[in-house]
């Protein structure tokens, strides 16, 4: 039988969240102010003020939650060490708590590893373009990044319903920038991103070795950070490592705040199931959820699939958690998302939209000199990337016999043996977009 765990009382959290608070900072008090107890000993009294006015609030939230939320202890120690040093963190925790019943970023589960993370994505909501900004997120695919964009953008549609906040994906840019130039809106292309209150733009890997895409991007980021305005970037890898990403571009990527989001540790693993399970209204055993995280360590999106598959498995077959259930659906995750082997499809398209040709171009004989470096390197990264003979190669582009791509292959090689730089950072961002859609 489906059940869901008793929600503890609000005096409980109350005590937790305000009592508490107050009595530490009473002695806070008489230890540093030799018991003169007043407000006016606080230096900044709005802070305290709005500390402690959220911790009613996260009395409210929790007493609506459950016992079993595993991440409630660090969220506890966090807020009354944070309380006691007046930092305001705290208040930022309650509006994290706020965010995920609006948008969970797997809930906002918090440890102590990941709060950080969690409060930096809070304090832009709360102040967008004021600090952190750009704010520059990365990590592997699976780790939360698109969530933290998502929670900022409620964040801040809580505060300002009338916020024009853009979203779009690095490649999606250089879409609409083509579409734009084609057909003659590069106007209304530029107010689009330009006038948007909050900027987010995720994979924006995708748009590094474009020279026209990284001009106008260059433009609209100046554009919106010398008008205050939030700008969010979310990448598989630190800024650094994008190599053929602009100069100018890199060092305006980190002069703000860059956030590396990690994989979970165990206790966030099994928050993440638990959390997720309570949403569904399935009520999956501690050793189940344990037995879950031991085997799922690097990416949430498989986490909650199990989950998922876990609760189609009670709806449809009766079927209760178990070890046995958890099992079956491990291995449905994990067959569905197998990483797929690199092809040579994936190949061109990456340096079709790289190189900004199409694939029909690089498939033909077409010998434009743009086209011709295109087909050069898809041959050369297929080479070094698949078990593809050069027979096989050469069949990928239209039968094109062995000895050209021989002839290819062996000009790309030249040319990084000179010590062409831009080629071989166009080749590595290729590679590592390929590796990150895998």
């Amino acid at each position: 039988m489906r059940t869901k765990s008793a929600a503890v009382p609000y005096v409980f959290w109350m005590a937790v969240f305000v009592v508490i608070p107050l009595v530490l900072i009473v002695v806070y008090a008489f230890t540093n102010f030799d018991g003169e107890f007043t407000l006016e000993n606080f230096d900044n009294i709005d802070v305290f003020l709005q500390v402690f006015g959220n911790s009613v609030v996260l009395a409210l939230i929790a007493s609506v939650g459950t016992p079993a939320a595993p991440g409630a202890g660090a969220v506890i120690l966090f807020t009354i060490l944070s309380g006691v040093g007046f930092t305001g963190e705290a208040a930022m925790m309650g509006y994290a708590l706020i965010l995920a019943i609006n948008r969970p970023i797997e809930m906002l589960v918090t440890s102590l590893n990941c709060v950080g993370d969690s409060l930096t994505a809070i304090a832009v909501s709360k102040t967008p373009g004021q600090v952190y900004n750009p704010l520059f997120i990365y990590g592997p695919p699976g780790v939360g990044k698109t969530h933290l964009l998502y929670a900022i953008a409620n964040g801040i549609r809580k505060q300002n319903p009338d916020a024009n906040i853009v979203y779009i994906k690095g490649d999606q840019f250089t879409n609409e920038l083509i579409a734009a130039i084609q057909s003659g809106r590069n106007v209304e292309f530029r107010s689009k991103y330009r006038e948007a209150d909050l900027f987010l733009i995720d994979d924006i890997q995708f748009i590094a070795g474009k020279d026209s895409t990284q001009e106008e991007f260059f433009h609209t980021f100046d554009a919106l950070h010398s008008s205050g305005k939030q700008i969010v970037l979310a990448s598989d890898r630190p800024a650094k490592e994008i190599q053929s990403l602009a100069d100018r571009l890199r060092s305006r990527f980190e002069m703000g705040l860059s956030a590396d989001i990690q994989p979970p540790d165990l206790e966030t693993r099994i928050a993440i199931i638990n959390r997720k399970a309570e949403w569904l209204g399935l009520d999956i055993p501690r050793d189940v959820a344990e037995f879950i995280a031991n085997r799922l360590k690097s990416n949430i999106r498989q986490l909650e699939g199990v989950v998922k598959k876990m609760n189609a498995y009670y709806m449809f077959e009766g079927q209760m958690p178990s070890l046995l259930t958890a099992q079956n659906s491990i291995r449905d995750v994990l067959n569905s998302s197998e990483p797929v082997s690199v092809t040579g499809d994936k190949i061109i398209a990456e340096v079709a939209r790289t190189f900004n040709v199409s694939v029909e171009d690089i498939r033909s004989k077409k010998r434009t000199s743009d086209v011709s470096e295109a087909r050069q390197i898809a041959m050369y990264i297929m080479r070094e990337t698949t078990q593809l003979s050069q027979k096989a190669i050469g069949s990928e582009f239209n039968g094109k016999d062995h000895t050209t791509v021989l002839y290819n292959v062996r000009k790309v090689e030249t040319e990084l043996k000179m010590g062409n730089t831009e080629l071989q950072n166009h080749i590595r961002d290729i590679t590592a977009n390929i590796n990150s859609c895998l």
